[in-house]
């Protein structure tokens, strides 16, 4: 139940004073008490000792620490075309529009308003004096406004600010996930197609073997045995090639799509002539896991999101105050009785305010407070989440590229020993003391020790890929999306 209190008057101009205490009392907003996270950062990764410890630069621009120019090409064109990103701008522009659904319940409408009405009858004249023929035509101008007396509705005004805010952020986020993803397709491919190449060279060695191994059965200098090993590690090898072509259509395919275009399009930075070579760059990051709390968009999204609920809990809140609703109309009309006299145009107006005060409602509001409690809990344990999410994703990272770096510090130099060795055996072969068969074994050693280390050099590309996505830089040095003509707002570390 509510008390309603409502006083009108007609010809009246709107009260100055009740205009003043309803501009005074606007201004009684409260700010949202945001909850602090209970989560404890270390202040330092667990397994950051084996990189190099520096703060990045929050523009980085971590594709081009590769120095391969394909490869920025293909991350800025997918920046801009990704249509995950473009939906993420679709999304944000939603959000800016909402901002100014709820910002309008802050003003006053105002609506202009006409009618035309014609009333008659078929009574006779004499009955007409008392029941009169009525034409009349009215046009003014309708005043309506909640005064926010105690911040609901300016409340719910920030809420729909940080939302469009997060999802502001939330291209960031998605840009920074489509450009960790073609770096990381861009280096699967180039691994498969090193891979192969190894991998014939590899084949083309073991054919020669199992040919030698064949000519050495029928001079009964190797058995039936020896010939069926060397078949088979032959097809096993052939074997081999269907799968990394495979791997190249697939990974080309997606990078296609990544950059907006079809999967039955080639894409043109992947079969330049020029060679490809594993850079071994050097992946700065932040020594500090709570740097990831102002780097990460998923995180500055989350915790815009949490800022949200809390203003939605003073909106839930703002419930249990009085509400005053000011109301006026001003116009004038003309009127015409039974076709005869016509009265000139006057003025008219009315002016009402009414005071809400909210006494029993079955517990509705408090309920209400109840479940934004709840939904703002439920927000920041998402936040929290991300989070922990985040450390995880720079832990495991760093796990994995300090694991990557020994194994290929341990195949580079057992490539090292080989390359010794296959000199060696060919020196031995010229001068006849061992045959072309111990020769092919040392060189089709030293080729699978190849073959493992490209498939490390990729890994390990990878890993760096993961590493900078998981410290959440370069986001802010990529190109805008080509729909991203979206409104600005002022909040720090949002892209503009």
């Amino acid at each position: 139940m509510n008390i309603s209190i409502r006083t009108t008057k007609a010809s009246y101009r709107p009260s100055s004073v009740l205009l003043l205490i309803a501009f005074a009392l606007s201004g009684c907003s409260s700010n949202p008490d945001i909850p602090t996270s209970s989560i404890s950062l270390k202040p330092n990764y667990l397994h950051g000792g084996g990189l190099q410890n520096s703060a990045p630069d929050g523009d980085q621009k971590w594709w081009q620490q590769f120095g391969d120019k394909q490869l920025a090409l293909l991350v800025e064109r997918a920046a801009i075309a990704n249509h995950d990103v473009r939906i993420a701008v679709e999304r944000a522009k939603q959000a800016r529009a909402g901002t100014g659904a709820v910002d309008s319940r802050l003003f006053p409408s105002v609506n202009l308003v006409a009618s035309q009405s014609d009333t008659r009858t078929s009574l006779p004249a004499m009955v007409k004096q008392s029941m009169l023929d009525t034409r009349a035509s009215r046009v003014g101008v309708d005043v309506a406004w909640e005064i926010d007396l105690f911040g609901g509705a300016r409340a719910a005004a920030s809420a729909a600010e940080k939302d469009a805010a997060a999802a502001k952020l939330g291209i960031a986020g998605a840009q920074l996930i489509v450009a960790s993803e073609v770096a990381r397709q861009y280096f699967i491919w180039h691994g498969a197609r090193q891979r192969l190449n190894i991998l014939q060279s590899l084949l083309q060695t073991q054919r020669d073997t199992e040919c030698l191994t064949r000519s050495r059965n029928r001079e009964g200098m190797a058995s039936e045995f020896d010939v069926a090993r060397a078949a088979g590690e032959t097809l096993s090898m052939e074997a081999s090639l269907p799968q990394l072509h495979t791997l190249m259509s697939v990974t080309e395919s997606r990078i296609a799509v990544l950059t907006g275009a079809s999967a039955s399009t080639l894409v043109p930075e992947l079969h330049v002539k020029e060679e490809f070579h594993w850079i071994s760059t050097q992946a700065p990051f932040s020594g500090q896991p709570a740097d990831l709390l102002r780097r990460r968009p998923d995180i500055l999204a989350a915790e815009q999101q949490l800022s949200a609920e809390s203003s939605r809990l003073v909106e839930a809140k703002a419930n249990r105050f009085p509400k005053l609703f000011l109301s006026a109309l001003f116009g004038q009309q003309a009127l015409t009785l039974n076709n005869t006299l016509s009265l000139s145009a006057s003025r008219y107006s009315n002016v009402a305010g009414a005071f809400v005060l909210p006494i029993f409602n079955a517990g509705h509001i408090k309920a209400g407070i109840e479940a934004q409690t709840a939904r703002e809990q439920q927000v920041l344990l998402s936040y929290e989440q991300t989070i922990l999410n985040a450390v995880e994703d720079v832990e495991n990272s760093l796990a994995v590229l300090t694991g990557e770096q020994q194994r290929i510090d341990a195949l580079t130099a057992a490539e090292k020993e080989r390359e010794i060795a296959l000199e060696h055996a060919r020196s031995l072969f010229r001068e006849g003391q061992i045959d072309l068969l111990q020769l092919l074994d040392v060189q089709r050693a030293l080729l699978a020790t190849e073959l493992t280390l490209t498939e490390s050099h990729a890994q390990r590309a990878v890993s760096y890929v993961q590493l900078y996505k998981a410290l959440g830089g370069g986001w802010q040095a990529l190109p805008l999306p080509a729909n991203a003509q979206i409104a600005t707002n002022s909040l720090s570390g949002v892209k503009q």
